[in-house]
This record gives structure tokens, C-alpha cells and sequence, in this order.
């Protein structure tokens, strides 16, 4: 069996400011090159205590996909040496990329973050500031409901769960008890959180990810229904007007819009082509 690891930023040990995640080139006064170092080298070694779990559980090989803003943040040099290693922004299926890999039987989601809105979870957000909402047939999600819906396409199901204890419950409570979590730090606000020390939190990861490679032989992927409703919620009328252009999208509110989708696939195309057409300049 192969696993693929979706490696996130946000819910990564010891991190609650967005200058940590903000690679310079993107966040500009918003970023910290030194803080941004750090927090990539500590995702980097989060990651490796994840493919150590999974191998120690008898993986055949595991692929690594970068999945964070620019999705260039992994220390290249610093993971673990059996990997492949995805890397690169224009990737087809996004955070998700490599689970049509040949033999993936495992999904782990490390360094995860709550969906937008959550109350005291730290840097929650669904894609990106300005969604408010994403619902999957009435169902509120976040970032893991819709990389989830994607691994179900291809009958792979998440078995892991890395990040603030806000993300844990919330993918477990959507996913099931199948998927093993492990809480590296628990939220007080958006911008604060009380922390395991890292090493204790990777020393978690590797158990977590050995267990959870293990349940992987019997847990059922998440399917999303075919002709599922997806609803989007935004922060501005504009942006729901503008995808509007998109050809099965319509208006379901003031700053929402709804589209139908053959299957999870249709639906993570149109949804990113939804998150594109959305970023409208509202100063123009």
C-alpha cells in the first residue's frame, strides 16, 4: 500500500500568526523570513514523523505532496530520504495531487487548519480570506471535506488527521472514527494557542501515523453523491456576481452562489475555477 501525506501549513506545531505561513515572496510586510523558516522546517519534520508512522506500519512508499500557499515549502533536503515529493502550484488536483497514483491506499492530512469561521481555532480558513462558507449538500465544511470528496473518487480513504484540536474534531466528525487525530496544539483565538512541545508532537504524529496506515485496510472512503449541491458563501456580493460568468453556477443569496456536480471530480474542477473567477479587485 502507498499513502499519500497532504502537507498543510496552518496546523502545524507552534504556529498561529500568518507571517509564519506566509512564504516571503507571497506575503510581503505580511511575511517573516525568519518566522517563515521555522515554521517550514518544523512542517518538514512533522511530515517525516508521519512517513516514518507509515512505513513503520509496512507502507510500500509514500508520496509527499506539498499543499500550502505556493506549495514550495517543504525543506527538500530535510525529508525523509524514501520519499517522493510533490512540488508546484499548477497541479490538477491541487492539494490532492498524487492520490491517482497507482497503489494509494491512505490519505494522512498533516499541518490541517479549521474551517473559515470556526470560533478559537487557529488561522481558520476554507481556501482562502474571503470564503465564508463552503457546503457539500447542506453540509459545512472546510479544506478537508473537499480534499476528502477527491480521495473518494479514487476510493482512497484519510486515515489521519495532523493539526489544532478545532480541524481534529472537525474531520472526524465529517469523516468518522476511522480517522486517527493527532492535536498538536489546542486554540484560544484565531491568532493564539496553547502548544505541545514539537518534538513531543512529531513523537505523536509517527504513533498516529502508524496506527492509522493500519486502520486504512478496513476504513471506507468518503464519497461525495453524484449531483451533490455545493453551496459557497463569500465575503462580498461582487465576487458572487462575478462567477456568474461560470457556465451551471447560479446566485443563492446576496454573496452566494450554487452549482451541482456530476461527481468529485466535476466538482473540485468547478470549485477552483469558482475560487479563480472570484478573486475580483473590489477597490477597482
Amino acid at each position: 500500500m502507498k499513502v499519500l501525506i497532504s502537507a498543510d501549513m496552518e496546523g502545524v506545531c507552534g504556529v498561529t500568526s500568518w507571517v509564519q505561513v506566509m512564504p516571503p515572496e507571497y506575503g510581503g510586510e505580511r511575511s517573516s523570513t525568519v518566522e517563515y523558516e521555522r515554521a517550514r522546517a518544523r512542517l518538514t519534520r512533522e511530515v517525516n514523523a508521519a512517513v516514518e508512522g507509515a512505513l513503520a506500519a509496512g507502507a510500500d512508499e509514500v508520496i509527499v505532496n506539498d499543499a500550502h500557499n505556493g506549495m514550495r515549502n517543504l525543506v527538500p533536503e530535510d525529508l525523509h530520504e524514501s520519499v517522493r515529493f510533490i512540488s508546484g502550484s499548477d497541479k490538477a488536483l491541487g492539494m490532492m495531487q498524487g492520490i491517482d497514483e497507482e497503489g494509494v491506499g491512505a490519505v494522512f492530512f498533516v499541518g490541517y487548519h479549521a474551517k473559515a469561521g470556526t470560533p478559537h481555532a487557529p488561522l481558520a480558513h476554507t481556501w482562502t480570506g474571503y470564503v465564508n462558507d463552503v457546503r457539500l449538500d447542506g453540509v459545512s465544511t472546510g479544506e478537508f471535506g473537499i480534499n476528502a470528496a477527491v480521495a473518494g473518487h479514487f476510493d482512497v480513504p484519510v486515515t489521519l488527521v495532523t493539526g489544532d484540536d478545532k480541524a481534529v474534531a472537525q474531520v472526524r466528525t465529517l469523516l468518522g472514527e476511522q480517522v486517527v487525530g493527532v492535536v498538536v496544539k489546542e486554540g484560544y483565538t484565531t491568532h493564539s494557542a496553547i502548544h505541545l512541545h514539537p518534538a513531543r508532537a512529531q513523537r505523536l504524529i509517527r504513533e498516529g501515523a502508524e496506527r492509522a496506515l493500519l486502520a486504512a485496510r478496513d476504513a471506507p472512503p468518503w464519497r461525495l453523491a453524484s449531483g451533490a449541491r455545493i453551496e459557497i458563501d463569500f465575503d462580498h456580493q461582487a465576487r458572487a456576481g462575478a462567477c456568474l460568468t461560470i457556465p451551471g453556477v447560479q446566485r443563492a443569496g446576496e454573496r452566494s452562489i450554487a452549482f451541482t456536480a456530476a461527481d468529485a471530480l466535476a466538482f473540485h474542477r468547478l470549485f477552483r475555477a469558482v475560487m479563480d473567477t472570484s478573486a475580483v479587485n473590489l477597490s477597482a
